[in-house]
């Protein structure tokens, strides 16, 4: 069995049994969770054993790899917990260093590139987006301030929480959105703290729905939505945010993406960055993610972001680490993805549902076992733009939470 070469080296948390294609069974690791998976080709077995971050995600969208007894959650489980093993693989250092050296490469993304990378991932059915993201479409890390919170109400928590982090102290403030999204985050500091809002995006398919939401709400005067990259923007803004986009700069345009921030912030503005990171150093990234989900895309490592920020003059007045608020974000995905699947099968095909099920299933995997996180980092031109200690962030949102209270 080639695969007994891999998993024997790797597997020693959860019981895993692996049949090949020949039907031979074996059995590696202990405990919980107990997980059958069926190879059915000896090619198959050759390319998982050869390249696993990559051909195993392959494998298991094209039928090629099944789960015969638990779920593709168990099964990514037991790799998760047992994945800083697969650094013994013999040509795992070969890969991790094929990643760094290309790196630079895989993530350049002039404004042609970068728009053809969102196309892949953002221009799909919106109908597909309804079935597993909350009601508002905001998909990035939500933030849960109690483990009951709901999706929707973690997500709330998440708007809420950037704008205390954005100084909303007046209204009328102009506000850039880079990477808006469907617009949520946008149509919130308008309604809740009177600001005066310009989102951009890369996706037409978000910037349409976005525009007919700010016109649904009455909002279309004071928000407005562009197809634009941050790159050909002009003007100054007292306040800049950006949420779940960093992730898609490319490491060769750290700086200008942060020369751009300091250039469009006003002398006295205030920016958030939200973002992936990895608690680990600079890396690559998952072959299979980069091929299948997000091309060009990155998650950097704290000391990459720190060292473009520091050499373009920003002043950093706060870093808050989100740890396992993304893991519970995806577990809601996840979960609400399998209640509408048969719907997202009519839309698509079954091998792009396998697909969407390893990445939400993957992704959650990596933030609660491996060393992914969100970092929110807060920018400013000089050091005297926010207060002495972060309190008033607290102070912001508990008055943003009484009077939601009275409201109700």
């Amino acid at each position: 069995m080639l695969a007994a070469f891999l998993f024997r080296r790797i597997v020693r948390e959860g019981t895993l049994t692996v049949i090949d294609a020949a039907g031979a069974s074996e059995t590696f690791g202990s405990g919980e969770p107990r997980v059958t998976i069926r190879i059915k080709d000896r090619a198959t077995e050759a390319k998982v054993l050869f390249h696993p971050k990559l051909y195993i995600g392959e494998a298991y969208m094209d039928g090629k790899l099944d789960i015969e007894d638990g779920t593709l959650y168990d099964f990514l489980d037991i790799c998760g917990r047992n994945s800083l093993r697969l650094e013994s693989h013999p040509l795992w250092g070969m890969f991790e260093e094929a990643g760094r050296v290309l790196r630079p490469l895989q993530t350049y993304n002039p404004v042609s590139r970068a728009r053809r990378n969102v196309a892949h991932h953002y221009d799909l059915s919106g109908e597909l987006y309804d079935h597993f993201l909350d009601q508002d479409r905001q998909y990035s890390c939500a933030y849960f301030t109690d483990s009951c919170d709901s999706l929707e109400q973690a997500q709330a928590n998440k708007k809420r929480h950037l704008a205390a982090k954005l100084r909303l102290t007046e209204p009328g403030l102009d506000v850039l959105d880079i990477g808006c999204g469907w617009g949520g985050l946008g149509l919130h500091l308008a309604e809740e703290a009177g600001a005066t809002v310009t989102g951009i995006t890369l996706s037409e398919e978000q910037v349409k729905i976005a525009r007919d939401r700010a016109r649904g709400a009455g909002l279309d005067e004071r928000v407005q939505f562009r197809l634009e990259d941050y790159r050909n923007l002009s003007g100054r803004y007292d306040r800049i945010v950006s949420v779940g986009m960093f992730e898609h700069v490319g490491t060769r345009h750290y700086r200008e993406f942060f020369r751009r921030i300091r250039e469009l912030l006003t002398e006295d503005g205030v920016a958030v960055l939200h973002a992936i990171g990895r608690m680990s150093p600079p890396g690559g990234t998952n072959a299979w993610l980069r091929k299948y989900i997000f091309p060009g895309g990155y998650t950097p490592a704290l000391s990459e972001v720190m060292q473009a920020i520091e050499r373009e003059g920003l002043w950093v007045t706060d870093i808050e680490i989100l740890r396992l608020h993304y893991a519970e974000t995806l577990r809601h995905w996840r979960e609400r993805f399998a209640r509408n699947r048969d719907r997202v099968k009519e839309i698509y095909d079954e091998r792009f549902c396998r697909m969407w099920e390893f990445y939400l299933a993957g992704c959650e995997i990596s933030f609660r076992y491996m060393a992914h996180m969100v970092f929110q980092i807060q920018l400013t031109r000089r050091q005297d733009a926010v207060p002495l200690t972060r309190d008033y962030i607290t102070d912001w949102e508990r008055a943003q939470m009484r009077q939601q209270t009275a409201a109700e």
